[in-house]
Formats: structure tokens, C-alpha cells, sequence
């Protein structure tokens, strides 16, 4: 799959100094979750689900989960995985495109057993199309089972099969649980290194075991209980740079009445109205601010402040803020470049004169904006993600 591969070559060429690479599955385990980007969940019951995700794919989509747990009745199941096989099977005999591949798809299932009953109802271009699976509920008791099912399930494909974790069970974010519950989940992750691909957060879950839900005008690093758990799950399963952890869902798509004033700057749109001679920046800002988005990307730049890649979103509108937010401005891939250039320490003046690049401490930092570099690409010198928004619109309107 390849990012943003809906522009032309002449858009791309405007817009980025490296442009997104082609990422395969045989690529590095860390880029290949870092390209997850906007994983969009889609409920396994939607009527006309093949053709839902043909059409989010043409639209800057790369990676979707095709949900048969929590978005779905318990009356549902049944009907709800006879579609998606149904689904699977339409997409497999005519792959989307997103680049030169198809996109990411995954299942979540609500009990172990479901995987290998869903495999084996697969046609041979469905199965070859399914990435993986969503684990939902992961700790220490279901962790291992999980685990192992999916690998079963690689090994009648013949090829590797991802899993994803979700964590959002009560022994996660109970503080007399948490430390012990982590640590099982990050030895378990070790274990299942070449198939566990990137580790998600069930904020949604997590807030209701307290009886919370994050307002509009919140993020979720608002939410005291749910920060202090997320700054563990990054603390135990991040360390060392091996797994990759992915931001919470956003999920508000609506625009009612506000409370607080938008904390989005005005100034990176104007600019980007001068440097085009148009009005389209502040028109860009102005949607962004009506349908509330400004809140969503402020919690993307938060999750990316915290060591979290990708997030988990539910409304296709979405996608095109988070993507723009996770390509790489020129200032931090010369960084990442300087840092790593070099293996044994000390420090150097980033060429922007403004930081300072400490080699050792900085490294796994700049490891992870080459990634992103890799699979988002390197905008121009003076472009901002708002010339991203403004592409990605263009293209696709």
C-alpha cells in the first residue's frame, strides 16, 4: 500500500520533498504498523460492506477493521459473520487499490474460536486478502490463546497472519492490577514479536469501567484515570521502540453547540494562504472548526507527543486529518537525519537553529520519524500539514 497515492504525480511532486514509499508485508514490523495511519472501523453488520470499503480506500483509506464485537448487538453475530465473509469474498475476487496493493483489513472478533471459523468459510483471494485479526479485551488470561489462534491461522494460510491487541479490560487500568497486568501483556507481545503487529487502546472501555465519557471540547489526556493508564501502556509495552502503540478512537463526527473557544492557531492557515496567493487555508481551518476536527487534531498532536502512532477513528472524514498530521516536515527529517547519522554521542546544533540534537537520548526518536517519513513522506521546506489537507482535497473533491 502506498499513502496518499490518490494524488497525481505532478500534486506529489509538489508537495513532498520524499514522497510516501510503497510499503509491503515482508517490510520492517514497525513500518508497516507506523503505516497503519487512520485504521477506520466499519461495523461487521453494514448491509453493502464491499462496496463501503471500495469506496473508502478511493478516498485516502489504508487500513480498516471490519468489527464483529463492541459495534455490533449480541442478537447480531451470526448474521454479522456471514457478511463479512460475504464481504471478504467481493473484495478478494476484486482487490481496491490503494497504491499498487490493497489496503490493511482486519477482523475483530468477540471469541478465539471465531478465527479459524471465519478462515475456513474464506474463499483462497479472500484469505489471501486478510491482513489479520483485532484482539479484543487482550491481558494476561485470553492474551496467550489469541495469540496462538492467530498463528494457527497463519500457518494454514502459509503466510504470516497480524495480530492487534486491544487493551481495554479492568485489570489494564486498575491501578492494583496495572503494573502486573502490563507486564504479562508485554512478555506475551515478546513472545509473539513476528505477529504482533501494533498494540491498540480501548479508551471508550477504559472510561466506562469509571463511568466517563470525554466531551467534545476534551481529549482524552483530559481524562486523569485514562492518561495515567495510557503513560503506563506506553511506559511498559512502548519500551525500547520494539512494539508500536496506536491513539485512541475519536469519536465525535457531529458539530452541536460549543463550550470552549478553538485552540486552533490561525496562523499556520494564513500562511499557507500566502504562500499559495488563496483563501483555501482559512477556508480549510473554518471546516475544520465547524465540524470540530480542531479537537481531534489536537488530540493526534498529543498522542504523537506521547510516543502513540496511528489512531483508531469511526467516521471516514477523519482520515484525511490524521494522515496530514503524521507526514514528516523537512525540520524533523533533517533532525532524524543528523541524529542519526552518528553512533557515538555528543551533540549537535540542528541546521533550523533552534535545538539542540543529542545522538544517543534522540535516537529512538529519530528512528521513528524515519518510519513516518517512509510511509507518509517528507513535506517540501515551508509546507505544513494544512498544504496536505488542501492536496488531499483537491485531489479527491
Amino acid at each position: 500500500m502506498r499513502h496518499f497515492s490518490f494524488l497525481d504525480d505532478a500534486g506529489a511532486d509538489a508537495l513532498f520533498h520524499r514522497a510516501p514509499r510503497e510499503i509491503v508485508p515482508t517490510d520492517d514490523r514497525r513500518l508497516v504498523a507506523t503505516a497503519l495511519g487512520a485504521t477506520l472501523y466499519a461495523p461487521g453488520t453494514r448491509p453493502r460492506l464491499a462496496r463501503d470499503v471500495r469506496r473508502q480506500v478511493a478516498a485516502g483509506v489504508t487500513s480498516m477493521v471490519l468489527c464483529l464485537e463492541d459495534a455490533i448487538a449480541d442478537h447480531e453475530v451470526i448474521g454479522a459473520e456471514s457478511n463479512v465473509v460475504a464481504a471478504l469474498d467481493d473484495l478478494g475476487a476484486d482487490p481496491p487499490r490503494c497504491g499498487v496493493g490493497p489496503p490493511m483489513l482486519f477482523v475483530r472478533v468477540r471469541a478465539v474460536e471465531q478465527i479459524m471459523t471465519l478462515l475456513g468459510r474464506l474463499s483462497s483471494p479472500a484469505r489471501a486478502l486478510i491482513a489479520g485479526f483485532v484482539l479484543p479485551k487482550f491481558g494476561i488470561e485470553n492474551g496467550g490463546p489469541g495469540l496462538a489462534a492467530v498463528l494457527r491461522g497463519s500457518e494454514v494460510l502459509g503466510r504470516p497472519l497480524w495480530a492487534m491487541p486491544v487493551l481495554e479490560s479492568p485489570a489494564v487500568i486498575f491501578r492494583e492490577t496495572r503494573v502486573d497486568e502490563l507486564g504479562g501483556v508485554r512478555r506475551l507481545m515478546d513472545e509473539y514479536t513476528d505477529n504482533v503487529l501494533a498494540v491498540r487502546l480501548g479508551a471508550t472501555d477504559l472510561s466506562g469501567l469509571f463511568g466517563l465519557r470525554r466531551d467534545r471540547d476534551l481529549t482524552i489526556y483530559d481524562i486523569a484515570v485514562v492518561r495515567d493508564c495510557i503513560a503506563d501502556i506506553v511506559n511498559i509495552c512502548a519500551r525500547g521502540g520494539d512494539h508500536v502503540v496506536t491513539g485512541p478512537v475519536w469519536e465525535y463526527f457531529a458539530q452541536p453547540e460549543r463550550l470552549f473557544v478553538s485552540a486552533l492557531r490561525v496562523t499556520p492557515f494564513e500562511e499557507a494562504d500566502l504562500v499559495h496567493g488563496s483563501e483555501q487555508g482559512a477556508r480549510i481551518r473554518s471546516e475544520l472548526v465547524s465540524a470540530d476536527f480542531d479537537r481531534l487534531i489536537r488530540e493526534v498532536v498529543l498522542d504523537k507527543a506521547n510516543g502513540l502512532i496511528g489512531k483508531t477513528v469511526i467516521h471516514p472524514t477523519h482520515v484525511p486529518a490524521v494522515h496530514a498530521l503524521h507526514v514528516v516536515t523537512q525540520e524533523e527529517y533533517e533532525d532524524a537525519e543528523v541524529i542519526l547519522a552518528g553512533d557515538t554521542g555528543g551533540v549537535r546544533a540542528s541546521s533550523y537553529e533552534n535545538k539542540m540534537n543529542e545522538l544517543r537520548p534522540h535516537r529512538l526518536w529519530a528512528e521513528a520519524v524515519q518510519r513516518r517519513a517512509q510511509a507518509f513522506g517528507v513535506l517540501r521546506e515551508g509546507l505544513t500539514f494544512v498544504d496536505v489537507l488542501a492536496a488531499t482535497q483537491d485531489a479527491l473533491r
